[in-house]
């Protein structure tokens, strides 16, 4: 089923008398604060935000008693066509939606990828959506990476919603599987910036952003660790590079992982579905936000995709097996 809303906002508000001397952009930024500045610039900018009914520059000074009105035609922000892509659809309401993305679906068209992302489907399931900033996505996860995601359906929303995210109000737990035995949970604190030679790839590295991730143990086999990691931050790729910068990489991460570790004398089903993992085994299992129109705290939790629960599986088996401990 394909939703539609009209998106258009149609708003007017009275400027303070206190606020006599202060610049059109800042007035309508403290009156129209569900927007962000720079779409309250582009509003401005294109004279869908008027004062007194008259186009003005953003720099021009206000005496106070005027009616600031906005009527803005939403403009197209994305020129991807839809496609008729399966959404797992978590949660839907007017204002947001949540999804459980799987692995090798990648978010953003780009180049060599312009079709059959997540955000060809998104157009396809509700068209207006290329009306605002990335289709209404505020977060992203890597293409080979699994798990829920949020989707604004409106520009306020959107605006909000990047603010929690900026805020750090975002809960995000993944479930990762690393390689090698990790004795107790901590937290990562290293930056991460763009690496000098490999142009594609993160590294930590001194002048890179602010990156914090915590981490706790859910469970331990031979050689491998099963981590709940939680994001403080969202750096690009941020738990992969983390976790590999602590000598613990992620299973099946082409990227960032090297070769894969085997426990002492696997066996040979273990040592197969290892070497062929195709993916990094992280999934985003946990999501909690407040609503941008409620004000509700809500939270989703979706399960470990398949591929992830056998891989599981077999490294619970071969602990057991190990340990002489029969099923």
């Amino acid at each position: 089923m394909t939703l539609k809303t009209d998106p258009t906002p149609s708003l007017s508000a009275i400027v303070p008398l206190e606020w006599a001397g202060y610049r059109l952009d800042r007035a309508a930024a403290l009156l129209f604060a569900q927007f962000s500045r720079s779409q309250l610039q582009k509003w401005i900018k294109s004279e869908q935000l008027l004062c007194d009914g008259q186009p003005l520059k953003g720099k021009e000074l206000l005496k106070g008693g005027e009616c600031l009105s906005l009527v803005a035609t939403p403009l197209q922000e994305t020129t991807a066509i839809a496609e008729d892509i399966a959404l797992d659809i978590v949660y839907e309401d007017e204002a947001i939606l949540v999804i459980n993305k799987p692995a090798g679906l990648i978010v953003h068209p780009g180049a060599g990828n312009p079709n059959h992302t997540l955000v060809n489907a998104l157009l396809h399931h509700c068209a207006h959506l290329s009306t605002l900033p990335r289709a209404g996505l505020v977060h992203r996860l890597d293409k080979d990476t699994s798990g829920l995601l949020v989707i604004a359906k409106t520009l306020s929303a959107h605006t909000a919603l990047i603010r929690q995210m900026q805020q750090r109000l975002v809960k995000r737990d993944y479930l990762a599987l690393c390689q090698g035995m990790i004795t107790a949970g901590g937290t990562i604190n290293a930056p991460i910036g763009r690496h000098a030679q490999a142009r594609t790839r993160m590294a930590v590295q001194d002048g890179g952003r602010e990156a914090i991730t915590h981490y706790r143990v859910v469970e331990r086999f031979r050689a491998h660790t099963l981590l709940r990691v939680q994001l403080e931050t969202g750096r690009t790729h941020q738990i992969r590079v983390h976790l590999a910068h602590i000598h613990h990489p992620i299973i099946g991460d082409a990227t960032y992982g090297g070769r894969p570790k085997f426990p002492r004398q696997a066996d040979s089903t273990l040592i197969e579905a290892l070497q062929n993992f195709q993916r990094q085994a992280l999934h985003a299992t946990q999501l909690g936000l407040t609503h941008p129109l409620s004000g509700e705290e809500l939270s989703w939790s979706v399960p470990c995709p398949e591929d992830m629960l056998q891989l599981i599986r077999l490294l619970q088996e071969d602990t057991k097996n190990a340990a002489g401990i029969k099923n």
